[in-house]
């Protein structure tokens, strides 16, 4: 029998590893309201995980491994809370309900948990201090499913980048302008990897590797904001600048992957000059 996966929140990122295990022989469910943007060979589940009814397209088959990969419809607190606290509390409840026990459930967070803004460096051992609502309600969500009695890890994204997530890109093309000092230290990971990072710990646990908590998804080289921007418009062949300098972010910190890599995972694109060039170089065909 094949290794079953639903993926919970089937969208960009989670479309993305649907198609790596789908290579790899798993029998992926994807769970969305739109079923019809699944990656082909995905079985749908069609529902909102807003409503607290179990979906009829549940499957009803044992689950080996679920990943709850949701992003929130709105960037406001209600959102935050329905799309990761409340949603991942039905996803739970309907394991519940229909008696299933995965192997391991993986819940796809934010290194907005950490609040630190002085380019501090921050591993998965730091202390966590949301300064944002964002970052307050994904620890909650964190905290629910690390104590809800199913074995599972946290997988904390940062700067998540790739086709079809272009905004810097195209902040840079109108001429994007941010202060050096003190510098903006900032922390990205392509797409690609952040579902080859999924996939990296939901087999390492399927051939009996010993997982931890919580693991930070990010590339190896955090790096100051005007540095990146400078490197774009190089790039871009951009020679313009905004009047007035921006920033759209708060927090400055450098986040380490060690505890990822020392399980054996490594980028594909180590730094965002390699992420960005595969981007550049494929809108250029």
């Amino acid at each position: 029998m094949p290794t079953t996966l639903l993926i919970a929140g089937c969208g960009d990122v989670g479309g993305r590893l649907a198609e790596r295990m789908l290579a790899a022989d798993f029998r992926v469910y994807g769970l969305r309201r739109s079923v019809a943007a699944l990656p082909a060979g995905v079985l749908p589940v069609a529902a909102d995980l807003h409503n607290p009814e179990c979906p009829r397209d549940w499957p009803v088959a044992e689950l080996d491994y679920l990943v709850y990969c949701a992003a929130a419809s709105e960037s406001s607190e209600s959102g935050y809370q329905a799309a990761y606290v409340d949603g991942l509390r039905h996803v739970l409840g309907w394991l519940r309900e229909t008696g299933q026990s995965p192997r391991r459930v993986l819940f796809v967070s934010s290194t907005s948990v950490y609040g630190q803004q002085q380019g501090e460096w921050v591993d998965e051992d730091t202390p966590v201090q949301p300064q944002g609502f964002s970052g307050r309600i994904l620890l909650e969500a964190e905290q629910l499913l690390l104590h809800s009695g199913v074995p599972a890890s946290v997988v904390r994204l940062s700067g998540i980048y790739g086709p079809g997530r272009s905004w810097l890109l195209n902040q840079v093309r109108q001429g994007y302008r941010v202060a050096s000092e003190p510098p903006l230290y900032g922390n990205r990971i392509h797409a690609d990897d952040a579902a080859g990072l999924l996939q990296f710990l939901l087999q390492a646990d399927q051939r009996g590797a010993v997982l931890q908590d919580i693991y930070i998804g990010v590339d190896d080289c955090p790096a100051p904001l005007h540095e990146v921007v400078g490197w774009l418009r190089e790039q871009l062949g951009v020679s313009g600048w905004a009047a007035e300098a921006s920033v759209s972010r708060a927090g400055s910190k450098r986040c380490r992957n060690s505890r990822a890599r020392q399980l054996g995972w490594v980028p594909r694109y180590a730094d965002y000059r390699e992420g960005y060039a595969a981007m550049l170089a494929a809108d250029a065909l």
